[in-house]
């Protein structure tokens, strides 16, 4: 019962937003008491924290299948944010702002995990990128990585980005292209536009 309650309370946030969402709500959605709920939480913030450590453990073993495949670089990238995106849709709810303002201990160790794996893929991508030649070869991983980590994590902020003027998908891809840019070869631009173009097709 309690990975059920998980499962459904981590659609329900990620769907409304972690404060949005009462155990009221969610024993509703499940057809069980609330009392249930409370059986093995002991309260919302501890369902919260787990249900994000559960969707970042998804996410993560998501990517890490991603990253073994050990394809393109640039391949890798894109289907890594196509795979991000489909976990975490395109919702205006921004579960991670509510997270990080009404749970913020939570919220800084799920950061300090995605800044974790995030360089790790990143900086296996980029060292990859440059032997391929697709990368410039002048290019610091560590430092590259943490660029990237700053920007995709930015990206996110409401007050920057309000999401009436700017949907998540378009953030996400947007960036992503303005960080290939700027690190790929002329041989890494031409397959760049060979995927941007097939993903504005699939589109």
């Amino acid at each position: 019962m309690k990975e059920k309650i998980i499962l459904k309370a981590s659609e329900l946030f990620l769907k409304f937003g972690f404060k949005s969402v009462t155990m009221d709500e969610i024993a509703q959605e499940m057809a069980i008491s609330k009392k249930t709920i409370y059986t093995h939480f002991k309260n919302k913030t501890a369902l919260v924290k787990d249900c994000t450590f559960c969707v970042m453990d998804n996410i993560t073993s998501g990517i890490d299948e991603i990253c073994a495949l050990e394809q393109n670089p640039i391949e890798e990238l894109f289907d890594i944010k196509t795979f991000i995106m489909r976990k975490l849709e395109d919702d205006q709810s921004s579960p991670q702002y509510q997270l990080q303002r009404y749970y913020p201990e939570i919220s800084r160790k799920l950061h300090q995990g995605q800044f974790e794996k995030m360089m790790e893929c990143t900086k296996k991508n980029i060292e990859r990128g440059i032997a391929q030649g697709l990368y410039r070869s002048n290019l610091n991983p560590d430092f590259i990585g943490r660029l990237y980590f700053l920007g995709i994590t930015s990206i996110k902020d409401q007050k920057l980005f309000p999401p009436e003027s700017y949907s998540s998908k378009y953030l996400t891809e947007e960036y992503l292209e303005y960080h290939l840019r700027g690190i790929v070869t002329e041989k890494g631009l031409t397959t760049l536009k060979k995927f941007i173009k097939e993903h504005q097709t699939n589109d």
